[in-house]
């Protein structure tokens, strides 16, 4: 006969065990696959990784311990991207985190199962990555960056802080289908704005110097930077030279480029898109489907100017642009 202290302790245990069982459960070793359009050693992919690893360790996730990371850097090159969405795939990771439409239709062509959940893109229902923004339907979820709109700001801007641009080249990849869309969405806009404009496609550096040095022959030019791995990755240090050098003031899509010496940028903190897709790995980690996480869009913008790179140009950034601004470098 069992007695009435043994009871207690048989059945505390008993209770305990199914608890002792999940934690075990959620201390599995998980596999979590990250692929990204950018070079390793381009400081924005670093500081972009790390927000994505402080985001999962603020959730209990930790590298060594509960998950394994494996990172795939493809730089702009489509067959690169390709070739490491096959080899991401094959390693059957529990999730991947993915940015960059040409790199998560790279993935969609070979998985339709495991989980990915995105940043960075301005239209997934567009791109076809989603069925809808509030019931994704698929394997794929995330972060949108852009709204189609946000081009009239960008001209809005331009023309704020240098009303003598008449002329406008958007600089973008031709790849590239929400880019393609941005573009449309800006020619829509620009005659209100009193600018005309001429698209500057790049695939690579050199064909960023020859487009942005044809296109400052005439006087009166201003560039658009459009978000892509060609632009925003390493190849902005040649924009922000090539700007600085033909005195074109310059509108980008990310702070991080103003922060290397751009001109103004209105957009979300990249940093922090990262780092909130940390919150959708973990609930996928845990049991949720993408399927049924609604895409979330940006819930703030930044407007960042740096003066010091408008004094170079000659600029007078006006003191209602600078009472708008989140953020001023001096």
């Amino acid at each position: 006969m069992i007695s009435r202290r043994e009871f207690i302790t048989l059945l505390g245990g008993a209770a305990a065990w199914p608890m002792a069982a999940r934690g075990q459960q959620l201390e599995r070793m998980r596999r979590i696959g990250v692929l990204v359009p950018f070079a390793e050693n381009d400081p924005l992919t670093q500081a972009r990784v790390t927000a994505f690893q402080q985001g999962l360790q603020e959730l209990g996730w930790t590298a060594g311990r509960n998950i394994q990371f494996e990172y795939r850097f493809a730089g702009p090159d489509p067959e690169s991207m390709r070739t490491h969405a096959v080899t991401l795939v094959a390693l059957a990771p529990d999730v991947i985190l993915a940015s960059s439409p040409p790199v998560l239709a790279a993935l969609q062509h070979e998985t339709r199962t495991i989980p990915i959940v995105f940043v960075n893109v301005a239209d997934p229902v567009g791109v076809n990555l989603v069925q809808s923004l509030a019931r994704p339907g698929g394997n794929m979820t995330g972060f949108t960056d852009f709204e189609f709109a946000i081009v009239g700001k960008w001209l809005e801007l331009l023309k704020e802080i240098a009303p003598s641009v008449t002329r406008v080249s958007v600089i973008l990849a031709p790849e590239h289908v929400t880019n393609a869309a941005l573009l449309r969405s800006t020619e829509a806009v620009a005659p209100s704005f009193g600018v005309y404009l001429t698209p500057g496609r790049v695939r690579d550096a050199a064909e960023i110097e020859h487009a942005i040095n044809v296109f400052a022959r005439e006087p009166n030019g201003g560039l658009i930077v459009l978000p892509n791995p060609v632009t925003v990755g390493v190849p902005s240090k040649a924009i922000i030279s090539l700007a600085a050098r033909h005195r074109l003031p310059a509108v980008y899509p990310f702070r991080s480029l103003v922060i290397n010496g751009g001109l103004i940028s209105y957009g979300v903190d990249d940093n922090d898109q990262y780092r909130r897709t940390a919150s959708y790995v973990d609930r996928i980690l845990r049991g949720e489907k993408p399927a049924d996480l609604p895409v979330q869009a940006p819930n703030k913008y930044e407007l960042v100017i740096n003066l010091k790179t408008a004094m170079a140009l000659g600029l007078d950034v006006p003191p209602t642009l600078l009472a708008l601004a989140d953020e001023v470098i001096e």
